[in-house]
C-alpha cells in the first residue's frame, strides 16, 4: 500500500512537470530566434557569400519558413527523437548530446559527493558547537564559496596547483593523451576504467577530475553546509531533542537518529537546488579545463549562432531538472509520509 501510494504520487509529480518542459521548448525556440545574429551568414562560404548562398544555408535550416511553421515542425521532430543536425560538428544533437553527457554527468556527481562528504559533516559540527573554531570556519567556507564565480575559482586552482606547485595535471580534458581513454562501454571513463580493468587509466581519469570537480564543489559546499546548520539549530532546540536527553538517551543516537534524520527535509530541498544548478553552471568550468562535456558543447554553439545544439541542451538540461526534483520528491515522500499523503 504505501510503494503504491509513493508511486502514484510520482506520478502526480510528474504530470505536474509535463507542462514545464513544454513551457522550455516554445521558450528556447522563440528566445533562439529573436537573439541578433544570423547562423546562415556565420555558416557561409567566408565574407565574400552571395546572398544566394545565404538564402540556400536558411532554406536548408527552415529558416525561410514562419515562425509558427518553425515551431510546428520542431516539435514534431521532438517527438520523433530528433533534435536537429548541427553545422558546428556536422552531426546529429542527439548523437553529439549522447556522446558529451557522460562527460558532464560525470563531473558533476563527483564534484556533488565531494560537497556532499566536506558540507554535511561541517554543517553538522558547526551546529552542535556552535560560535566555536569550526563554526567560525564554516561561515568562512559559506562566505568563499558563494562569492567566487566558479570560472575565478577554476583559473585560480589551475594556476596554484598545476602551474606553482605541478601537483595536478594539465587542465586538458578527461584523461592524460599518454595514457589514453578506454574502450568506451557507459561514457564514464572511471566505470569504464574499472569495467577493463586498467586501474591506471581509473586513477588518471580520476586526476583530471580533482581540479575542476574540486572547483563546482567549492561553490556547492556553502549552501549545502549553511543550511544544514541552520536546519540541525532548529531541531536541536526542540522540545523532543530535550527529551530525548532528558531521559538518558546516548548522544549519537539523539544526534544522528532524532535530529539529524529530522533536519534532512529543508536539507534535501537544498541539495536538489545545488544539484540542478551545477547541472547548468557547468558550462564555464568545462570550458575553463577543456571538458568535453555538453556545456562547453552548447556555447560553442551560442557563439556560432548554431541553433540546434543550444536548443537541444537547453532541453536536455530541463529533462535532467524534471528527473531531478522528482526524485527529491520522492525522497521527501520517503522521508515523512504526511508529505505525500497530504498531496
Amino acid at each position: 500500500m504505501a510503494a503504491t501510494g509513493l508511486w502514484k504520487y510520482g506520478a502526480r509529480r510528474l504530470a505536474a512537470a509535463l507542462p514545464i518542459l513544454a513551457g522550455v521548448v516554445v521558450f528556447t525556440f522563440i528566445l533562439m530566434r529573436i537573439l541578433p545574429g544570423d547562423p546562415a551568414a556565420y555558416f557561409a562560404s567566408g565574407p565574400n557569400a552571395t546572398q544566394a548562398e545565404m538564402e540556400a544555408i536558411r532554406a536548408k535550416l527552415g529558416l525561410d519558413r514562419g515562425l509558427p511553421e518553425q515551431l510546428v515542425l520542431y516539435v514534431r521532430d521532438l517527438f520523433r527523437g530528433e533534435l536537429g543536425q548541427s553545422l558546428t560538428t556536422g552531426q546529429p544533437v542527439a548523437r553529439d548530446i549522447a556522446t558529451r553527457l557522460p562527460a558532464s554527468i560525470e563531473l558533476t556527481a563527483i564534484a556533488f559527493l565531494l560537497a556532499l562528504a566536506i558540507a554535511l559533516p561541517l554543517g553538522v559540527l558547526a551546529a552542535t558547537r556552535p560560535n566555536s573554531a569550526i563554526d567560525h570556519l564554516t561561515r568562512l567556507v559559506a562566505t568563499a564559496g558563494v562569492s567566487m564565480p566558479t570560472f575565478v575559482t577554476g583559473i585560480l586552482l589551475i594556476y596554484l596547483l598545476y602551474y606553482l606547485a605541478g601537483w595536478a595535471p594539465s587542465p586538458t580534458g578527461r584523461i592524460d593523451v599518454f595514457v589514453g581513454a578506454p574502450p568506451r562501454v557507459t561514457g564514464f571513463l572511471l566505470i569504464d576504467s574499472l569495467l577493463n580493468g586498467r586501474l591506471d587509466r581509473f586513477l588518471a581519469a580520476l586526476a583530471q577530475l580533482a581540479l575542476p570537480a574540486s572547483t563546482m564543489a567549492l561553490f556547492a559546499i556553502a549552501p549545502i553546509a549553511r543550511m544544514t546548520r541552520a536546519s540541525m539549530l532548529g531541531v536541536l532546540s526542540s522540545d523532543f531533542i530535550r527529551s530525548a536527553r532528558a531521559l538518558g538517551l546516548p548522544g549519537r543516537q539523539v544526534l544522528f537518529s532524532y535530529a539529524l534524520r529530522n533536519a534532512l527535509v529543508p536539507v534535501i530541498t537544498t541539495l536538489g537546488m545545488v544539484l540542478s544548478y551545477m547541472l547548468g553552471a557547468n558550462v564555464l568550468v568545462e570550458k575553463v579545463f577543456a571538458w568535453p562535456g555538453i556545456g562547453s558543447y552548447a556555447l560553442d554553439a551560442v557563439v556560432t549562432n548554431d541553433y540546434a545544439p543550444v536548443q537541444g541542451f537547453i532541453l536536455t538540461v530541463a529533462a535532467l531538472f524534471v528527473a531531478l526534483n522528482l526524485a527529491v520528491d520522492l525522497i521527501y515522500g520517503l522521508i515523512d509520509p504526511r508529505i505525500r499523503l497530504a498531496s
